[in-house]
């Protein structure tokens, strides 16, 4: 892959993810794979299946996968996350491959995979209905594709608005949090059938953690903290949004989906 291969969204998304990798490591939320072990018990995989890890950061969902005795590809944009990754494999005594490629371009051949999973990565893509279509396309007839991500309250459009422009300013390579509907409509249009959806809400750490996990600048800070104290009673009960002992939480929608091909 060369430079010239990305668009300004995804060269966005690789600078950003690369400069801050090491903060995705040990100790970062998304190392608790709880969401994933759930989104498993829903579905049968073959005993060694062939697995896609799509932006899979520092590979907290492609090794959980890897320990189950799968056969595991981490892919990723940043080759920094993709380095990150192969230490934490390392770390654990397991073996995985690595590619670095966009969500929207993979350079995989089509019907290969049995399972293709995305965790907490599509809100940065520059297309998620053409990375729908990539992974509808890698998959074996029967194979599964798993998105876990951020999502917006459905009928709820200033909610879904704040939350967008709060993580835009917290990180500038945000592009969007998407609606369950249309997820759902990405994956039927990609023939992909729908299986189980659901939402779960997600404890975030303090705002602090959140703004140095994105190394967010100062104006951008201030700006994210008057859109807090303006936000309206809807958005502080739709997010939970709250003060506790000094530190400004809130929970955000995650969005756990099962297509099938």
């Amino acid at each position: 892959m060369t430079e010239t291969a990305l668009d300004s969204t995804q060269r966005a998304a690789q600078e950003q993810f690369s400069k801050q990798s090491q903060r995705y490591g040990k100790g970062h939320i998304l190392e608790n794979v709880q969401d994933v072990a759930e989104a498993l018990g829903y579905i049968r995989l073959p005993e060694r299946a062939l697995v896609l890890d799509v932006a899979c950061g520092a590979g907290h969902t492609g090794l959980h996968l890897a320990s189950l005795g799968h056969t595991v590809t981490c892919a990723d944009l940043s080759p920094a996350m993709l380095e990150r990754t192969r230490e934490n494999a390392i770390a654990r005594n397991l073996t995985i491959e690595t590619a670095q490629h966009p969500a929207e371009t993979m350079p995989h051949e089509s019907g290969h995979f049995d399972l293709v999973a995305c965790r907490v990565a599509p809100h940065h893509f520059s297309s998620p209905a053409q990375f729908v279509r990539e992974a509808a396309r890698v998959l074996r007839p029967g194979g599964w594709f798993l998105l876990i991500d951020g999502t917006i309250p459905e009928g709820e459009p200033e909610a879904g608005e704040w939350l967008n422009r709060v993580e835009k300013l917290r990180d500038p390579s945000h592009v969007r949090l998407i609606s369950p509907s249309e997820w759902c409509g990405f994956c039927l249009d990609a023939g992909l059938k729908i299986a189980h959806h659901w939402i779960h809400p997600k404890k975030q750490p303090d705002l602090e953690w959140y703004f140095e996990t994105a190394a967010t600048p100062p104006r951008n800070r201030r700006e994210v903290l008057a859109l807090i104290s303006e936000a309206s009673p809807r958005i502080h009960d739709l997010y939970r949004l709250s003060n506790e002992g000094g530190k400004i939480v809130w929970q955000w929608p995650i969005l756990s989906l099962l297509a099938q091909k």
